[in-house]
C-alpha cells in the first residue's frame, strides 16, 4: 500500500509516515509539503526510510492544482491524508487561514477524484467549537469564533461535500485534535515547558482551567485506527482526540515537573494585571525586533478552557496507548535537548 501525506513535512506529516512504515507496513509514502524537511528535527527520524526509498518528498503547494505540481500515478495511492493548514495563532492574517485551508482541501478533493482514491483522513481542529467552559462532544454544535476554527469549518464542510459524492466507495475520516504535542513541536506545549523549567510561568486563575491535549503518536495511531478498524458501518467518521479528560493547566504543570526530576513553585499572577502586560511586552518586541513566548492572543488561551471529550473513542472502545505522564517521558527519551 502506499500514501500521500498533504502537509508531509510538518510535525504531525512527519509522525503519521512513521506510523504508515513502522505499524501499518505501507510499501511507500510520498511526503507533499510547501516545506522541505527539517533537517535538525525531522531529518533524523525521517532518513533511514528516505534511504531505502520508502519515504518520497515532493515540492506541492495545497493552493494550486495538485495535479499540476506532482506525477504520482493514480495505481499509487491508496490513502490520501491531507494535513496541509496555516494554522499558528496568532501569526497569520484572517485571509491567509481561508486561503490555504480552503482551497486545499478543495484541491486535494479534486486530484483525489482525479487518481480515484477513496480514502481521506482529514486534520481538522477544535477551533471549530470555540471556547467554552461546558464540554464538548462530536455532537456539539460547532462556533467558531476565529478566522483558523471557521476556515477549518468549512474545510471539513468540503471534504464531506467529496464523500458524499460516492457515498458507497468512499470513506472520509475528520479529526479535530487538542493541542498535539510531541519531540519536535515547537509549540504550545513546548513553550510551557520551558517557561516551566525556567521558571517564569505564572498561573492566573487558570489552575483548573482544562486543555485538551494529545500526543502526536496516540494521535496518528488514532487516525488510523479510526479509518481502518473502528467498529462504525458510516463512511464519514468524525472524532475528537485529546486524553480522557482533558488535562488541567495544573496537571499539565506537575507533570512536566515529575518527568523533569525538578520543584517549581509557581506562583500567582491575576489576569488583570499580566494581560495588559502583555500589550506592552509585544509592542516592546517588536520594536527591538526580538521573538518571545509572551502575546495577547496566548495569554487570553491560558485561561480559556479547550474542554473537548473525546466520545467517540470512548464509545467505540480505543485502547490509549499513553497517560500524559507516559507521552512526556517518550518525549523526553527521544530529544532530551527540549528539555
Amino acid at each position: 500500500m502506499n500514501a500521500v501525506i498533504f502537509g508531509g513535512t510538518g510535525f504531525i506529516g512527519t509522525y503519521f509516515a512513521l506510523e504508515l512504515i513502522q505499524e501499518k507496513n505501507y510499501s511507500k509514502v510520498y511526503l507533499l509539503d510547501i516545506a522541505p524537511i527539517c533537517e535538525k528535527r525531522f531529518l533524523p527520524l525521517l532518513k533511514p526510510y528516505i534511504d531505502r526509498g520508502q519515504l518520497i518528498y515532493q515540492p506541492c503547494d495545497v493552493r494550486k492544482a495538485i495535479g499540476e505540481q506532482t506525477t504520482i500515478a493514480e495505481s499509487e495511492v491508496n490513502l490520501i491524508a491531507n494535513f496541509a493548514a496555516i494554522h499558528r495563532e496568532p501569526g497569520h492574517e484572517a485571509e491567509e487561514y481561508y486561503e490555504t485551508n480552503l482551497l486545499g482541501a478543495d484541491n486535494v478533493c479534486t486530484w483525489a477524484n482525479a487518481i480515484h482514491c477513496k480514502n481521506i483522513i482529514f486534520t481538522s481542529s477544535i477551533a471549530p467549537y470555540g471556547p467554552s467552559e461546558t464540554p464538548k462532544t462530536e455532537n456539539s454544535l460547532p462556533v467558531p469564533i476565529s478566522a483558523y476554527g471557521g476556515s477549518k469549518l468549512a474545510a471539513e464542510k468540503i471534504h464531506i461535500a467529496w464523500q458524499r459524492d460516492d457515498k458507497v466507495n468512499k470513506r472520509l475520516t475528520i479529526v479535530r485534535p487538542g493541542v498535539v504535542f510531541g519531540a519536535g513541536e515547537g509549540g504550545n506545549v513546548s513553550r510551557l515547558i520551558k517557561a516551566v523549567l525556567g521558571r517564569y510561568f505564572f498561573y492566573m486563575g487558570n489552575k483548573h482551567t482544562r486543555k485538551a491535549g494529545t500526543y502526536v503518536k496516540e494521535l496518528c495511531r488514532a487516525m488510523c485506527w479510526v479509518h481502518d478498524s473502528a467498529k462504525d458501518d458510516s463512511n464519514i467518521r468524525l472524532f475528537n482526540m485529546s486524553m480522557n479528560p482533558g488535562p488541567s493547566m495544573e496537571e499539565y504543570v506537575n507533570t512536566i515537573c515529575e518527568v523533569a526530576a525538578v520543584n517549581r513553585f509557581v506562583p500567582s499572577v491575576p489576569f488583570a494585571v499580566l494581560y495588559p502586560a502583555s500589550f506592552l511586552v509585544e509592542v516592546i518586541a517588536k520594536i527591538v525586533r526580538v521573538n518571545q513566548p509572551i502575546s495577547p492572543v496566548r495569554i487570553k488561551k491560558l485561561v480559556r478552557s479547550n474542554n473537548i471529550l473525546p466520545e467517540y473513542l470512548e464509545k467505540q472502545g480505543y485502547e490509549y496507548r499513553y497517560t500524559l505522564k507516559s507521552a512526556l517521558q517518550d518525549w523526553k527519551q527521544q530529544m532530551p535537548g527540549e528539555w
